[in-house]
């Protein structure tokens, strides 16, 4: 893994590289590092420049913000030593990282999510698969024996038309529609909320990442344990990533699940599909009500998953990803691992 100068001020800047009780800085959430990217793109400065140049501090002349603060970057940007150390960690479990602007980023999560898109992202298996034609399958991790068979199935199905089964890699629906999938030769991403280091060494998916069928990807620290945080916005990251999304067996008014699927139905992102049968958790009820198109308990495919048309009801996400400095990827590759290089002014960061 050959991680480029850019990218490592970008860790340095936006990855918690230590436990949360062993920072001694915040690192900038997506929508801080999207200000200051485009305040550096603007500027026709690069991430780079605040690691290359001797003085960091003339890079920074003339940035202000309410909450990112010269003395908030350079702390951040002073944990050289903590990065090399992680690094080489990753390195050994054949981890990647790429940036926002790399060719392998998803489009879709950039287009969708404008600044507020993860900044980063660190993984193993095939990238490219996040950018092919996908369906969210989403649920409870302690769904019925039913549910599981009708997502296993709804996996399989997926696969036979070619499109991606796109989950959380969590125990339950997650899961199985992504194995359900696999066995049926396709391929499936698991964007996960935690633990993708202990993830890639499972045997669950240690042969399809050998053999390109899975990606596992995330845009936390790969070490981290669960928070809630972290899982709320890792379902965000999977509907924005989504042609379409099914959502197998939810709770109501609380829960991942709940909250991920009533927020892309607020956004209105993409078609969002809830089964529905005489046994289904009340949860799918109320998302049906809130506006979730019935599946009923019909074995639907993505030709019919994503016929449903949506319109994004927040242009403003629209309109940051035209103004950031990362909304054009950089020249394909042809190792995804190699990150970012350094641009002409003009070119994105």
């Amino acid at each position: 893994m050959r991680v480029e100068t850019q990218t490592q001020a970008i860790l340095l800047l936006t990855a918690h590289l230590q436990k949360a009780s062993q920072a001694s800085v915040k690192p900038l959430t997506p929508s801080e590092w999207g200000r200051f990217a485009a305040w550096l793109h603007a500027e026709g400065k690069f991430p780079e420049d605040l690691l290359e140049q001797s003085d960091p501090v003339s890079v920074l002349q003339g940035w202000h913000d309410r909450t990112v603060s010269h003395e908030r970057l350079l702390k951040l940007l002073d944990r050289s030593a903590v990065l090399g150390i992680v690094l080489e960690k990753w390195e050994r479990a054949g981890l990647w990282i790429i940036a926002r602007s790399h060719a392998d980023y998803p489009a879709k999560l950039k287009r969708r999510l404008g600044r507020d898109s993860p900044p980063i992202l660190i993984g193993c298996g095939n990238p490219r698969i996040l950018s092919s034609p996908g369906i969210a399958v989403v649920g409870s991790r302690d769904a019925s024996e039913n549910d599981l068979q009708y997502t296993w199935d709804l996996g399989r199905k997926i696969a036979q038309e070619n499109h991606v089964v796109i989950s959380g890699g969590a125990r339950g629906v997650d899961e199985t529609a992504m194995l359900g999938c696999i066995e049926a030769g396709g391929k499936a991403a698991g964007i996960l909320a935690d633990s993708l280091l202990r993830s890639v060494t499972s045997t669950k998916y240690r042969n399809s990442l050998a053999a390109d069928q899975v990606v596992l990807v995330t845009p936390f620290n790969p070490e981290a344990g669960f928070h809630v945080g972290n899982a709320m916005a890792r379902n965000r990251y999977i509907y924005s990533c989504a042609d379409a999304a099914v959502v197998i067996a939810s709770g109501k008014g609380k829960g991942g699940t709940w909250n991920g699927a009533t927020e892309a139905l607020r956004t209105k992102q993409v078609p969002v599909w809830v089964r529905n049968t005489s046994d289904s958790p009340s949860g799918n009820m109320g998302l049906i009500r809130k506006g979730a198109h019935d599946l009923g308990d019909c074995l639907t495919g993505p030709s019919e998953l994503t016929e449903a048309t949506t319109t994004c009801n927040d242009p403003q996400a629209e309109l940051l990803f035209e103004n950031s400095v990362d909304s054009q990827p950089c020249s394909e590759s042809s190792k995804p691992l190699v990150q970012n290089r350094k641009a002409d002014p003009n070119e994105p960061n």
